[in-house]
């Protein structure tokens, strides 16, 4: 009901009472505006909306300002977990790389050419006329480019970790 009722708003330009509705609710717009919120919105109903958000403009644009600080604080949170996770996963690699597994160092590169390998039989094997699912064909694709790009990126993450810390460590 609300998204249905967002958009009659904001087609009339009634843009701040249409993100007051998304923020705070159909029933609270209409309660401390004193206008219903019906569906089809007469002309009347329109100039009274208007009215009521220009009378009420600064608390809608306080509201609208609180759910902008809002959405800056959850990228920031957003920002910081993206950025410990890639430490996280740096500092795991960093600790494969110098383990005496042969396995453990050699894993990506292994799962890298298993996945291209795979993917180059199958497009050999449709080429040959053999029926392969689209949904293991895109699975793989998909697993390939998770495999790439956290290999190449990891890699790339490594040597950018590890030129910092020695620049770090020659200051």
């Amino acid at each position: 009901m609300i998204p249905a009722l967002i958009a009659p708003l904001l087609q009339q330009g009634l843009s701040l009472l249409g993100n007051a509705v998304l923020a705070k609710g159909k029933d609270w717009v209409e309660d401390k505006i004193g206008v219903k919120l019906d569906e089809p919105m007469t002309p009347e109903q329109v100039a009274k909306l208007k009215q009521a958000e220009m009378e009420h403009e600064e608390e809608l644009m306080r509201l609208r300002l609180e759910e902008n600080k809002l959405d800056i604080e959850l990228l920031k949170v957003v920002s910081d977990v993206d950025k410990a996770t890639t430490a996280a996963v740096a500092d795991q690699w960093k600790s494969d790389m110098s383990s005496d597994s042969w396995l453990a160092k050699n894993i990506r590169p292994m799962a890298l050419i298993y996945i291209l390998s795979a993917y180059t039989l199958m497009a050999f094997s449709g080429g040959f006329g053999f029926i392969i699912p689209a949904a293991y064909v895109e699975l793989l694709g998909q697993w390939g480019m998770l495999i790439m790009s956290a290999y190449f990126g990891g890699r790339s993450l490594e040597k950018i970790m590890e030129t910092r810390s020695r620049k770090n460590g020659s200051s």
